[in-house]
């Protein structure tokens, strides 16, 4: 493995801990919510400047189902990070509170909620997408192919997405999304470690759901 290729993996590992820890928002208090936020977005640039050869080759090459997918993807996830920044900012009681932005405030809380879940099923879905790289990273380590593994992550796939599904609804995170709920609940009594322990559930939903979806738009679909 090569020093851009190690480096890459750190900033997206980074990217994905940063997500989850965000998402727990009053669980770790305001002053580390928005620290990480600006930690985030930091390696969020970062991740475009690394992967800068897919933004030159953007408009070139043909677009195959999964090219136009993945774009898509990509741009909403644009779009939720710059609108969650922006309103973050509007929100900021530590960081930014040099601005002293008084109006607004409502729409922002509202934008900066309904960015953040949307993000992180994005976000999640485009993980998926890339996926087969750690599935082929982990296929380089055995040198011959086994049912018995096949069948061990399939099942370990299973129950991910189950439970995923009940974290999903546990979290209400499809009610934030849709913005049935214009604040966010938190039970001060569970511990960060098992609020974290459902959201990456939920994120491995939505990762098997993108590989899967990513197989499909490939047409590579095997039994």
């Amino acid at each position: 493995m090569d020093k851009t290729l190690k480096i890459k993996i750190a900033i997206d590992l980074l990217l994905t801990l940063s997500l989850l820890f965000l998402m727990s928002y009053e669980l770790i208090g305001e002053t580390a919510h928005e620290w990480i936020g600006i930690g985030m977005f930091t390696l969020f640039i970062l991740h475009h400047i690394m992967n800068r050869n897919w933004s030159k080759s953007l408009f070139k090459g043909k677009y195959t189902a999964f090219c136009i997918v993945q774009t898509a993807l990509i741009f909403f996830i644009f779009a939720c990070m710059t609108l969650s920044v922006v309103s973050g900012m509007i929100l900021s009681r530590h960081v930014f509170v040099f601005l002293n932005i008084k109006k607004g405030t409502a729409l922002a809380q509202r934008v900066h909620m309904t960015c953040a879940y949307w993000g992180f099923v994005l976000m999640s879905l485009h993980l998926g997408f890339h996926w087969n790289m750690v599935v082929n990273m982990a296929g380089r380590l055995f040198e011959k192919p086994s049912v018995f593994r096949k069948w061990t992550v399939r099942a370990a796939a299973l129950i991910i997405s189950s439970y995923g599904i009940y974290a999903f609804v546990k979290c209400s995170i499809g009610s934030y999304m849709l913005m049935q709920v214009h604040f966010v609940f938190f039970d001060y009594g569970e511990p960060v470690a098992y609020f974290i322990l459902d959201y990456m559930v939920a994120m491995g939903l939505f990762v098997i759901i993108g590989y899967y979806l990513s197989i499909c738009l490939k047409g590579r679909i095997k039994a």
